[in-house]
C-alpha cells in the first residue's frame, strides 16, 4: 500500500468544480430574493 503524504494530490478539478457550485448557488440565491420580492409586490 503507498504512503499518503499531505499535500501531493492534485485538486485542480475538485477546485474548479467547487467554484462553479458556489458561483451557481450565489446565482439561483439571487434569482430566488428576485422572485420573492416580485411576488410580494404583486400581491401587495
Amino acid at each position: 500500500m503507498a504512503e499518503h503524504k499531505h499535500g501531493e494530490m492534485d485538486i485542480e478539478v475538485q477546485e474548479k468544480t467547487f467554484e462553479g457550485f458556489v458561483k451557481w448557488v450565489a446565482y439561483s440565491a439571487v434569482v430566488i430574493i428576485l422572485l420573492l420580492i416580485f411576488i410580494a409586490m404583486v400581491n401587495g
